[in-house]
């Protein structure tokens, strides 16, 4: 990119800002869950570093760099996002905030919500005051997410919901759900789908978490039982909430898929097999073989992000991305899974480790069982490959 004047003085004011407000600790590696700020009206902070990065970077919109400011974002183009990016990378800022409004609901309300909605729910997710969780997922409604029972009745000024969700992340930590309700089940299944936004403390909201492999449980089940929410937080029209659906997918496949590109705060591999390993007189990682399988996940994964960026600017161009996310989730999840194999070979034997303070309670290990799911959701992997194969490639009987 080459550079305006403007964007030149704005690169300038950047690391200027970033260099005085970032606090030192906000610039160590990220070892573990604790280590990552979700927000929310439970969140609890790690540190007082944790709180001032957030709240300093809140203030500045730069928690959605490229949000319009009247809903809490920075108002950044395009290209001056890439140089607050690269000036975060510079000095190793984790980012401020992470957050399912951010990658997700944000989008679809900024693209769908009405005005009211917008201002009610934007500026708050931009301060990381209200964490979200996805009511998708259903028994029996998982690929066929059409398929959804979860209904939503029309009684006066509110929507009463009863059903059940299933591998919603989160949903025992998040303040409010962004939900795929039937408001009309004599339509067909498609047409008969709304898209509702509710407190997940209404009463009749419940939720189970369900234990994985790893032995943490991100996922939940989540139960509504009359729940009644006001019409006023229907988004779009009633039975068009598909439309909003496949709209946020993408940008929750592309979240998913970006999952190894979102190494801010982090040690580089080379760095922590460095560590790990040692190096030879020439500086070069002693594991030659090893050192192999790291530069071509590199140089694999630099093509993968460059690949996002143009995909990103043809969107921002106005092209869409469409099926599209589909290829950047699948090669994505394959990256991480890449990279959490990888990760596991240079700790060798101390990466099983399952427990103890030293190993932060076996994070490596849970990590790398934890990124198995990214081939389920968001859309599995052979349904990623049936899309890609149908609407990017086109290919004959697909």
């Amino acid at each position: 990119m080459d550079e305006t004047a403007e964007l030149q003085a704005f690169r300038a004011e950047t690391r200027a800002w970033l260099d005085a407000n970032c606090p030192e600790e906000m610039r160590q590696p990220i070892e573990g869950d604790g280590d990552v700020c979700w927000g929310g009206r439970k969140v609890r902070f790690k540190n007082e570093a944790q709180k001032l990065w957030l709240d300093r970077m809140a203030q500045k919109g730069w928690t959605v760099p490229e949000w319009p400011k009247a809903y809490g974002g920075g108002g950044l183009s395009r290209d001056e996002n890439k140089i607050l990016q690269t000036e975060m990378r510079r000095i190793k800022a984790r980012p401020p905030l992470s957050s399912f409004g951010i990658w997700m609901l944000g989008p679809a309300l900024l693209k769908y919500g009405n005005e009211a909605q917008k201002l009610e729910h934007l500026p708050r997710i931009a301060r990381g005051e209200i964490r979200w969780c996805q009511g998708y997922s259903e028994p029996g409604a998982g690929s066929d997410l059409a398929s959804l029972r979860t209904s939503a009745i029309l009684d006066g000024d509110e929507f009463v919901v009863n059903g059940q969700k299933v591998w919603t992340s989160y949903a025992d930590r998040a303040d409010w759900i962004f939900c795929l309700v039937r408001t009309d089940p004599s339509a067909a299944k498609h047409l008969g789908i709304s898209f509702l936004l509710f407190d997940m403390e209404s009463p009749g909201v419940s939720t189970s978490p369900i234990k994985l492999i790893s032995g943490y449980s991100p996922f939940c089940q989540t139960f509504f039982d009359n729940v009644r929410v006001p019409k006023d937080n229907l988004v779009g029209q009633p039975g068009k909430g598909w439309d909003i659906a496949k709209y946020l997918l993408t940008h929750e496949r592309e979240m998913i898929g970006g999952m190894d590109m979102g190494s801010m705060g982090r040690d580089s591999m080379h760095q922590m097999a460095k560590k790990a390993i040692g190096t030879g007189k020439s500086g070069r990682l002693k594991d030659g073989l090893l050192r192999a399988d790291i530069v071509r996940h590199e140089i694999d994964a630099m093509a993968f992000g460059l690949t996002m960026e143009r995909v990103k600017d043809e969107a921002k161009a106005g092209q869409g991305v469409g099926a599209l996310s589909s290829m950047l989730k699948y090669y994505g999840t394959e990256l991480n899974k890449q990279r959490q194999e990888l990760l596991m070979s240079i700790g060798g034997s101390d990466s099983l480790t399952w427990e103890g303070e030293d190993r932060h309670d076996g994070d490596m290990a849970k990590t790398w069982l934890r990124s198995r799911a990214n081939s389920i959701e968001g859309g599995t992997s052979e349904v990623q490959l049936n899309i890609i194969a149908k609407r990017v490639l086109q290919l004959p009987g697909a």
